[in-house]
């Protein structure tokens, strides 16, 4: 949109190319951005819908303003580009928190699964180890998988098979969500992992 309003201008000393975009651009860009409301609508008739449902039909915009003052109501312009536009009689700040949320469901529905990762040792602390257990549950909250790596060194690595997995239960148990093991327990380069999502 702003590119129509680009004006190259030569700088003859350092032969450069500058780019100037007038205000009254940027202001009219940024205004079709926003969604308008009562006044700010300039588009008349309209089709008028109320947030219960109401069918006002085709009325005139001043009109449309009209019954929302009366109901203390404000008049919101939710498809510019219909013909007529369509707005809906409501409380300008509810439906703001409405498509705030539904702004916020899209987000975590777009959200791209993640595999975080976590380290314990033989030698954590309880304590620490509900430290990484709370640090899973915010990823497995997040919709992230975590894979859970018991690291061992030396000697350690040949260490019982059930020793190596009840060390990793151990961090099971404090995890504070509810979660599935999708993979694991199993060997791994550094030690045992195991592969846990949320249910």
């Amino acid at each position: 949109m702003l590119a129509a309003k680009l004006r190259l201008v030569d700088n003859s000393k350092k032969g450069r190319l500058f780019t100037k975009i007038s205000k009254k651009a940027i202001f009219k860009s940024l205004v079709t951005k926003r969604t308008r409301v009562n006044s700010q609508i300039t588009a008349t008739p309209v089709r008028a819908i109320g947030d219960d449902g109401t069918n006002y039909g085709i009325i005139e915009i001043a009109r449309a303003i009209d019954i929302a003052k009366d109901a203390g109501l404000d008049v919101i312009e939710i498809s510019p580009t219909a013909k007529p536009p369509v707005v809906k009689i409501m409380d300008y700040g509810k439906w703001s928190y409405q498509e705030e949320k539904k702004r916020r469901e899209a987000n975590k529905k777009a959200h791209t699964s993640e595999v975080r990762e976590v380290r314990i040792g033989l030698n954590t602390s309880e304590h620490d180890l509900e430290m990484k257990a709370k640090k899973v549950g915010e990823f497995l909250d997040a919709g992230d998988k975590v894979k859970i790596d018991l690291v061992l060194r030396g000697r350690a690595k040949y260490l019982d098979k059930n020793f190596k997995n009840e060390r990793i239960e151990r961090i099971l148990h404090f995890i504070p969500r509810d979660y599935k093991i999708s993979d694991g327990p199993k060997q791994g380069p550094r030690g045992i992992y195991v592969l846990v999502e949320k249910k």
